[in-house]
């Protein structure tokens, strides 16, 4: 048997008393590609950063190379060769290929100033060594999108990383870009560096990948060469036996035969929204699957005004729409809940209060001051609405949990009246309760007659949820299902694949 150039023995980890890896064993191999699945919550990202040293494990033990280290922080993590690559780039785009990849680990002269000549000639020796095709002093931001993530990938191994963690590296990648980099990959495989392939893409996991472990739960179910398993018996393992009891879906009357809410006709936004068109009736619930990269996001955020689109139309209740900004989308009587709350929906240094009200404060003055009475008995009918858990509306928002910050984002977009809202991965990072309040939540907002588009990874969540799904695959929809067609979450997770 091949010696394991790192193993991972019986780690776990809890948050505030919640079992998040229980026991996980973890080996990977030299030169070897080694998959890592899961459904979101299955503990892949906690047991990554355990290895990195962004947490700490409560128990259990961590080999390289049969010595056992102790990794406390990402100083640790480095001084054992290992590096991550997140699915964000941490490029500066406006330094060459060169700057970025010696970036604070710069050579000097014998005066102390920095010495571009050497962090050039060590570049062009590691990227020929790579046998990559990128010039030292090309500007980053004038290169594709696929020589920014081998532009990563060189950075860590300019640190001589052994072992190398890549979180969705294809997510952003056009499909030529992703060929170049498995080609990249096996060359890295033959120089013998260690690959963790974090990737929700099976069709990639059984090109690049020698062997696959699928966390469910914080467990390790199943650890198996790629050659000796098929992809349905991997999707068996990430799905699990049963849906939760909690997330059965409940059938719902709604009429398409009345005049849409909303109509989207040959969306088209680059190469990551193509051709896409769909419609949306009154108290319908529209759910919209796909893998990351697949455009989801990318045709909420253009439908909504927040990014140009090339062609298409946008049609609320029968009227054609200039939607050219957030503030188009609003006038429209569109709402989009961003995938990131805490970027993008809220302020999380600013109390319950602020946010709730953010979005009304021209209509909260009393001549040029706010009108605190008023825009306290808003917030406070606000948070007992939506079942806010706070002490108060004066708390600041990043003390409350995951769940109680999105109620948040949800309630200051409800008090708008929108006709549609759109949600993108409203109950990512949130406990299972709140996932179950705000499922209810949005059952409740479809049952008084509004438009809802759920957009999420988590299938338990959109299957419980949807009246019918939209399949997105490369920036088109490949499949339309209505919800009572799909039996299992398998059928989803099949359509997802393009099986």
């Amino acid at each position: 048997m091949e010696q394991a150039i790192l193993s991972m023995k019986n780690i776990s980890k809890s948050f505030n008393g919640v079992t998040v890896l229980d026991s996980v064993d973890f080996s990977l191999k030299k030169g070897e590609v080694h998959a890592l699945m899961g459904g979101n919550g299955a503990g892949k990202s906690t047991l990554m950063k355990i290895l990195t040293g962004v947490y700490t494990a409560d128990s259990g033990s961590i080999y390289i190379e049969d010595k056992q280290v102790e990794i406390k922080d990402t100083n640790d993590a480095r001084a054992s060769k290992i590096s991550m690559i997140y699915q964000e780039f941490s490029l500066i785009p406006t330094l060459t290929v060169a700057q970025n990849i010696f970036l604070t680990r710069e050579s000097k002269t014998a005066i102390g100033l920095l010495n571009d000549r050497e962090c050039i000639e060590r570049t062009k020796d590691l990227l020929n060594e790579l046998e990559v095709d990128i010039n030292p002093n090309d500007v980053v931001q004038n290169l594709g999108v696929g020589y920014w993530q081998m532009t990563e990938i060189a950075k860590v191994l300019s640190q001589e990383a052994k072992i190398l963690i890549m979180d969705e590296p294809t997510s952003s990648l056009t499909k030529k870009e992703t060929e170049v980099l498995f080609s990249f990959i096996n060359k890295l495989k033959n120089k013998g560096i260690s690959i963790i392939y974090i990737s929700h893409r099976m069709d990639e996991i059984f090109e690049v990948c020698d062997r696959i472990t699928v966390l469910r739960d914080g467990k390790n179910v199943v650890t198996e060469n790629c050659k000796d398993i098929s992809m349905e018996t991997v999707i068996q393992h990430i799905v699990g036996s049963q849906m939760d009891k909690a997330f059965e879906w409940k059938e719902r009357i709604y009429s398409n035969d009345a005049t849409p809410v909303l109509e989207v006709n040959h969306l088209t936004v680059g190469n990551k929204v193509q051709n896409v068109s769909f419609k949306l009736y009154p108290g319908e619930i529209l759910g919209i699957a796909g893998l990351m990269g697949s455009g989801r996001s990318e045709m909420a955020r253009a439908v909504f005004g927040i990014d140009a689109r090339d062609s298409g139309e946008i049609i609320v209740k029968g009227k054609k729409q200039t939607i050219k900004s957030p503030s188009d989308g609003i006038k429209a009587g569109l709402a989009l809940i961003p995938e990131d709350r805490r970027v993008q929906g809220l302020v999380l240094e600013h109390s319950v209060k602020d946010n709730l009200i953010l979005p009304f404060l021209k209509n909260l003055k009393k001549g040029f001051l706010l009108d605190d009475r008023k825009a306290d008995e808003l917030s406070n009918s606000l948070v007992k609405k939506l079942n806010i858990k706070t002490d108060d509306i004066f708390k600041m928002t990043k003390l409350l949990s995951g769940g109680n910050q999105q109620k948040i984002v949800l309630a200051k977009w409800l008090s708008n009246n929108p006709d549609v809202l759109i949600l993108d991965e409203p109950t990512i990072g949130v406990d299972i309760g709140a996932k179950t309040e705000i499922i209810e939540i949005i059952r409740e907002l479809a049952d008084s007659g509004k438009a809802i588009i759920v957009i999420s990874s988590e299938l338990p969540e959109l299957l419980a949820v949807s009246d019918r799904v939209i399949v997105l695959h490369d920036g088109k929809v490949t499949k339309e299902l209505k919800r009572k067609e799909i039996s299992a979450e398998e059928d989803l997770q099949h359509a997802i694949q393009g099986l």
